[in-house]
């Protein structure tokens, strides 16, 4: 017949659970998933080998996956500035993918001046009228709006 009842069962109300007075199953810690001393004379093991080891672990949905990388208007007239070409005419509009750089959502802060022709996956609404009234446009491959 097998043993069915583990000792921490079988010794309920029992001080030291039969390993005792002193010394013995004190040296690992109570709770089974931290370390001994890390708060008192183990701080600064964590200080110099685990910095994150108080570090909460934040939930990550299974049907998320990454946050959008986004961009606003600003910092893509910043970018359609500098690949601009030198010879330009008043027509001329700069041609600027952001799916390659890496973007996936372009948001209609701040202003745009420069008519540019944008390739992004998804743009906000704003995003969308800005560009147009600057004179350029949102290439609509697979874009979301």
């Amino acid at each position: 017949m097998p043993h069915r009842l583990r000792k921490v069962r079988k010794m309920r109300a029992s001080r030291t659970h039969g390993y005792g007075q002193i010394g013995q199953h004190r040296k690992s810690s109570q709770k089974g998933r931290r370390k001994v001393g890390r708060h008192k004379h183990g701080w600064s093991y964590v200080l110099r080998y685990e910095p994150d080891y108080f570090k909460k672990v934040r939930f990550i949905s299974p049907r998320g996956g990454e946050e959008p990388s986004i961009l606003n208007l600003k910092q893509l007239e910043e970018i359609a500035f500098k690949l601009r070409p030198k010879k330009r005419t008043s027509k001329t509009k700069v041609f600027v993918d952001l799916e390659q750089m890496g973007y996936t959502k372009l948001l209609g802060g701040g202003k745009i001046t420069l008519p540019v022709s944008v390739k992004v996956p998804s743009c906000s609404e704003m995003a969308l009228r800005k560009i147009e009234e600057a004179g350029g446009e949102v290439l609509k491959e697979g874009a979301q709006v």
